[in-house]
C-alpha cells in the first residue's frame, strides 16, 4: 500500500514514511493511494468476533512494513479495553470509545500510532520530537499514549483557557518527556503553529520532527476499524438486517468521521452518515453552499469540536473528488448550538438515565434530526466519543448535577500543572523545539 499527498504534489511514499512525516513534502495530508475492501465475511454476527483480531486484520491491508504478528501484537496492547455498543432507545445505539487511559476516542489512535513509532525507532535506534495541537481530548491521549516512550519527546499545543480544567490536567501533569504548551489563542492557531513546524525543513531535520494529531495516519487507520467492529456488535445483537444502519460522528477535526466514511469505502455496511457539528459550522455552510469557508472557531460546551479549519476536511474532499453533491449522498451535515446541547443532554437523562458528555450529546441530537428527515427504518449508532465525567461543569448545567469523577480524572486532579505558556507566535515555539 502506498499513499500519496491530497495535493498530488509529492511522491507516494509507505505507512512508515507517512507516519513520520505527518504532512506531506507539498504540505498536503497523506491519504490511501486505493482504499482496500474489507476481508471476506467482514463484519460477521459471530459473538466470537474479537477487536484486536478484527483491527490487525484490517490494518493489514493499509500497512506492511509491520510483520502481521508485529501488529496484531501492537492492535492487542492498544485495543485492551472495552469497545461495547449500547442501546439508548429503540433506534439509537451508543459505541462507547471512553472506555481507554483518558476516558477518550483517541485513546485508540494515539495508542496505535505511539507503538508503531516505538516499533519503528527500536531497529533504527533513532530520536523523534512530536508535536501535537489539541482543543481537548486529543492532548491528553497523546500525552498518555507516548508518556514515557523511549526515545520520544512530545509537545502539546493547547488554546489557553478554551478547554475543560480536567482536560488541561490530563495533559499538563506528566512531565518527562511531555511537554505542555499554553498558547495564547484559539485551537486553530494552535494548528496553524503546529503546521508551520511541519513545514520548516530546517526543523523537521534538526529535531526528527512530526505530528500526531489526526492529520497524521497513524492516527486515522485505527480509528476505521472501530466502526467495523460496531457493525460486528449490532449484527450480533440479532436486531433486524433490513433496517439502514446510519453512523453520527460528534466532528471537530473530521478525523473520526473521516475514518468512518473510510470503512463504507472499505464495504462496511453503512446506509450514510451524519457529521455532527456545533456552532462551528464550517461543514454544515458547505454542504449548504458548496463553499468551505474557514474562519475563527467559537468556544462552546463542547469544546473538543471547537475547530473552524478542520484539516481532515481535505481527505474527504479528496475521497469525493471535490464534488459537493456526491458528498451529500452520503453525509448529512448538521449544526447543534449549545442550547439544543444542553436540552439533549437532560432529555436523555431524563428518559434513560445516562448521562451524556457534551459532544455526544451533539451527537445524538443530530441523529434525531436526521432521523426526522428519513422515512426508512433506521437505526443510528452514534460514535460516544468521551466520559461525561471530563465535563462537570457543563454536566452539572444540563442536569443539575455533576457525575462522580473516575478514579483516573481524581488522580489527574491530585497532580500539580506543568506548562509553558507563550503567545500565537511562530517563532517562540521554534525556538521551544530546538531548546
Amino acid at each position: 500500500m502506498k499513499f500519496v499527498s491530497v495535493r498530488g504534489e509529492s511522491p507516494p511514499v509507505g505507512f512508515r514514511e507517512a507516519l513520520f512525516r505527518g504532512l506531506a513534502p507539498d504540505g498536503g495530508l497523506y491519504v490511501p493511494e486505493t482504499i482496500p475492501p474489507l476481508p471476506d465475511g467482514m463484519p460477521t454476527a459471530s459473538t466470537s468476533c474479537r477487536l484486536p483480531s478484527l483491527a490487525a486484520e484490517i490494518l493489514t491491508h493499509f500497512i506492511d512494513d509491520i510483520p502481521p504478528a508485529e501488529l496484531a501484537a501492537i492492535a492487542e496492547e492498544v485495543l485492551s479495553f472495552p469497545i461495547p455498543l449500547v442501546k439508548l432507545e429503540d433506534n439509537i445505539f451508543l459505541l462507547e470509545l471512553f472506555h481507554g487511559p483518558t476516558l477518550a476516542f483517541k485513546d485508540v489512535g494515539a495508542r496505535f500510532m505511539s507503538r508503531a513509532l516505538s516499533y519503528f525507532l527500536r531497529a533504527e535506534h533513532r530520536q523523534l520530537t512530536i508535536a501535537v495541537a489539541t482543543s481537548g481530548d486529543t492532548g491528553s491521549a497523546v500525552a498518555q499514549g507516548f508518556y514515557n516512550v523511549p526515545g520520544i519527546s512530545v509537545f502539546v499545543l493547547y488554546p489557553s483557557g478554551k478547554i475543560s480544567p480536567l482536560q488541561e490536567q490530563q495533559m499538563t501533569t506528566l512531565g518527562g518527556n511531555i511537554h505542555a504548551i499554553e498558547v495564547e489563542g484559539t485551537f486553530d492557531d494552535c494548528q496553524g503553529l503546529v503546521k508551520q513546524a511541519l513545514t520548516d525543513r530546517d526543523l523537521v531535520h534538526s529535531r526528527e520532527l512530526t505530528t500526531a494529531n489526526s492529520i497524521n495516519l497513524g492516527r486515522l487507520l485505527p480509528q476505521i476499524t472501530y466502526y467495523v467492529w460496531a457493525l460486528c456488535l449490532y449484527r450480533a445483537a440479532e436486531i433486524s438486517v433490513s433496517q439502514e444502519v446510519v453512523v453520527a460522528v460528534p466532528s471537530g477535526n473530521f478525523g473520526n468521521l473521516t475514518a468512518a466514511v473510510y470503512s463504507k469505502h472499505m464495504g462496511a455496511r453503512i446506509s450514510s452518515f451524519v457529521s455532527a457539528s456545533n456552532a462551528n459550522d464550517v461543514i454544515p455552510e458547505y454542504f449548504r453552499t458548496g463553499v468551505f469557508r474557514a474562519r475563527p472557531s467559537l468556544q462552546t460546551h463542547s469544546n473538543a469540536m471547537d475547530v473552524g479549519n478542520p484539516s481532515n476536511f481535505a481527505r474527504l474532499e479528496a475521497l469525493y473528488r471535490k464534488t459537493p453533491d456526491q458528498m451529500r449522498r452520503d453525509i448529512f451535515a448538521v449544526s447543534i448550538s449549545d442550547r439544543e446541547t444542553l436540552d439533549e443532554m437532560r432529555r436523555t437523562y431524563e428518559r434513560t438515565g445516562v448521562v451524556l458528555d457534551p459532544h455526544t450529546a451533539v451527537g445524538v441530537s443530530a441523529a434525531r434530526a436526521a432521523s426526522e428527515r428519513s422515512a426508512a427504518a433506521t437505526s443510528y449508532i452514534v460514535a460516544a466519543t468521551a466520559h461525561p465525567g471530563k465535563f462537570p461543569e457543563v454536566v452539572r448545567l444540563a442536569i443539575g448535577t455533576a457525575p462522580p469523577l473516575p478514579e483516573k480524572l481524581q488522580d489527574a486532579l491530585r497532580r500539580p500543572k506543568q506548562s509553558t505558556r507563550i503567545p500565537a507566535d511562530y517563532g517562540e515555539v521554534k525556538r521551544l523545539l530546538l531548546a
